[in-house]
């Protein structure tokens, strides 16, 4: 199969363009304010650059984003903090908001209740793509069945942009779900697959740690993971690597996705 879609990764807020050319990719992803806070997004100095570039630039929310939450406090910053990234996505003219649908202490169903309201109430002008997660007490988006109960939830809204679906290899593995057919399933529940991170695990499967890794070094099946990167690139979604360390480490990783894509093992 020959690489088909969009490859590419996670890089620096700063200089997001001139780390593409860099890494040979065709999209890339980023943050617009710091991933652990609650504060809002400053302005990116290089905002008319990236909205007039032809590499689609995709920003993922800040962690602590939990909509799903019973605490008041909790739930309106979220909320507000997400509107704020949505906001600040339109600005460099990004292809979409990734964020963590979240965790209820007083069960999924009452936490997956919560989102409908929170899409009456956002207003997004670029598509915010929901992610299946890691792990979390009470997370929506964990296990598949949670997933499957969240897209109900979801699946009447008919905003101005669409609500749509990022599949985490990662994720999937931590929450310990079979992955050899784990995006055809995830596809069935959702009816879309807008993007894909491709991304090993230092951990064992079913630990719910969300800790990323070099593709082929961690402790995910290879070739599962191979199968997971070719099922997206089927779906037709982009492929984003979220692994840690120096570019020359991206670098393998990228070859390691079009190697994937090239292959049939």
């Amino acid at each position: 199969m020959a690489a088909s879609v969009p490859i590419g990764a996670h890089v620096s807020r700063e200089r997001p363009l001139e780390a593409a050319a860099e890494l040979d990719a065709d999209c890339v992803q980023i943050f617009l304010s710091d991933p652990g806070s609650y504060k809002k997004p400053p302005p990116h100095p290089e905002a008319e650059a990236i909205r007039a570039s032809e590499i689609p630039v995709y920003v993922h929310a800040p962690y602590l984003i939990n909509v799903c939450s019973p605490k008041p406090n909790v739930r309106y910053g979220s909320r507000k903090v997400l509107q704020q990234t949505c906001d600040a996505a339109a600005e460099v003219g990004a292809a979409a908001v990734v964020v963590h649908p979240g965790h209820a202490e007083d069960g999924i169903e009452a936490g997956v209740g919560r989102w409908p309201r929170t899409l009456e109430m956002l207003e997004f002008e670029v598509p915010v793509l929901l992610e299946n997660t890691a792990g979390g007490e009470n997370a929506v988006a964990r296990r598949f069945e949670a997933l499957a109960r969240l897209w109900e939830a979801v699946s009447d809204y008919e905003g101005p942009a669409p609500l749509g679906f990022c599949f985490d290899t990662c994720h999937a593995h931590a929450a310990g779900e079979e992955l050899s057919d784990a995006v055809e399933r995830a596809l069935a529940i959702t009816g879309r697959l807008d993007l894909l991170h491709a991304n090993d695990s230092r951990d064992p499967p079913g630990t719910g740690a969300d800790r990323h890794t070099s593709l082929g070094t961690g402790k995910m099946d290879t070739a599962a993971l191979r199968t997971m990167i070719r099922a997206g690139a089927g779906a037709k979604a982009p492929i984003i690597v979220e692994t840690p360390g120096p570019r020359a480490g991206l670098r393998a990783d990228l070859a390691f996705v079009r190697a994937a894509l090239e292959s049939d093992d």
